[in-house]
């Protein structure tokens, strides 16, 4: 569901006009999108299009596991787009990353916008804190959030 503004609680700012489709998990997507297990396994190009809506999916999957519930953020008529926005005591920008290139200017805006705020990105990069974020390897993000909730007391 899409947020129209990033403050707690994010069940008042949602637009229910927006909203993102997920499946229950990687599988079913696969599924649905008909891709060929093997071009997923061994990285053939046709994939490089669909890797990051495989890759978010795997990020929902696991937010929803995990009892959270994954919002997202579009600024009206502007290009800044947050993958997700969970509330853990605090709202957490995250960001999701499913190729080399990391950067993203829409999460960098966003805390410079909100400097009480703390974002994460999950990537392929390994583990690393930066001042406003962290970087954390696709792999921990089950791991890292639950972690995350159990300091703020939410498992």
């Amino acid at each position: 569901m899409r947020v129209n503004k990033i403050a707690k609680p994010l069940k008042f700012y949602e637009d229910l006009s927006a909203f993102k489709l997920f499946t229950l998990d990687v599988g079913l997507l696969n599924c649905m999108a008909e891709t060929d297990p093997k071009d997923i396994l061994l990285g053939e190009s046709i994939f490089e299009e669909y890797q990051e809506a495989f890759t978010q999916q795997f990020i929902a999957s696991i937010t929803r596991s995990l009892g959270l519930i994954p919002y997202y953020y579009t600024k009206e008529n502007a290009k800044l787009e947050i993958d997700f926005l969970c509330q853990l005591g605090k709202v957490l920008p995250i960001e999701v990353k499913s190729g080399k290139n990391v950067y993203s200017k829409s999460l960098m805006t966003l805390l410079q916008k909100h400097p009480d705020l703390t974002g994460v990105r999950f990537s392929l990069k390994p583990y690393d804190m930066q001042e406003q974020f962290t970087n954390v390897p696709l792999y921990l993000a089950e791991a890292y959030l639950h972690d995350l909730m159990s300091h703020e007391g939410h498992v």
